[in-house]
Formats: C-alpha cells, structure tokens, sequence
C-alpha cells in the first residue's frame, strides 16, 4: 500500500460546499426556533401577569364588598339594640333593606366591571 493519494479521503467540492449550505439553513432555522419559542414565552409570561393582576383587583373589591357590608350589618344591628319600639324596628329594617340593596346593586355593576376588564386584559396579546 502506497501513501499515493488513494488512501486518502476526500469529500469533494460540490458535496462540501451542499453540505455546508445545509448546515447553515439548519443552523438558521434553529435560531429561528428559538426565537420564536422565547417570543412565545414572553407573550404567555405577559399574559400570565395581566391574570394575576386581574384576580388582584378582583379580589381586593370582594374583601373590599365584604368589610363594607359586614360594617353596615353590624351598624343595622347596634341600631336594633337601641330602639323603642316595633315601629322603629321595622322603620330601621326597610332602611336597612333598601340601602342593601343598593350596595348590592352597585357592588354587583362594579364587580361585573372589574371581572370583563380583567378578562379583556387578559385575553390582549403583549405587544413589545
């Protein structure tokens, strides 16, 4: 066996400079990939914050709702504990009622409010 050349291994120029295009399309498509999957994530990561920050709002007006009626039930009942008669009884009572109802009402719209906005929010593509 003679080192005349035969032994040797050579790709030739053609398949090289194929393969080498081949492998920078694949190179390039990789990258391609990973920017997009970061892209992605970002978005999602985004997206992720406006729920949070929509469950925040909306659990803060619920505590909110609730620390105002549980208040006004305990203002209705110190006033029970000091009227005269049936009369007063039932004057504070259907005060009570009706005011109720308007808390209500409006803590109802306001939550409705609230909870569309953060579902609109969340629903928004991050834009960059």
């Amino acid at each position: 066996m003679s080192n005349d050349g035969r032994d040797r291994f050579e790709i030739p120029k053609e398949m090289r400079s194929m393969a080498e295009a081949s492998f920078d399309q694949a190179r390039k498509a990789f990258e391609s990939f990973v920017a997009s999957a970061q892209q992605t994530a970002a978005k999602i990561e985004g997206q992720g914050a406006n729920v949070r920050a929509g469950a925040r709002d909306i659990s803060s007006k619920a505590i909110s709702y609730a620390e105002k009626n549980v208040q006004a039930s305990l203002d209705y009942a110190q006033q029970l504990l000091h009227a005269k008669d049936l009369t007063e009884v039932m004057r504070l009572h259907s005060e009570f009622v009706q005011s109720q109802m308007r808390a209500l009402a409006e803590q109802a719209s306001e939550m409705g409010q609230t909870v569309a906005k953060a579902a609109m929010d969340a629903a928004r593509p991050k834009t960059d």
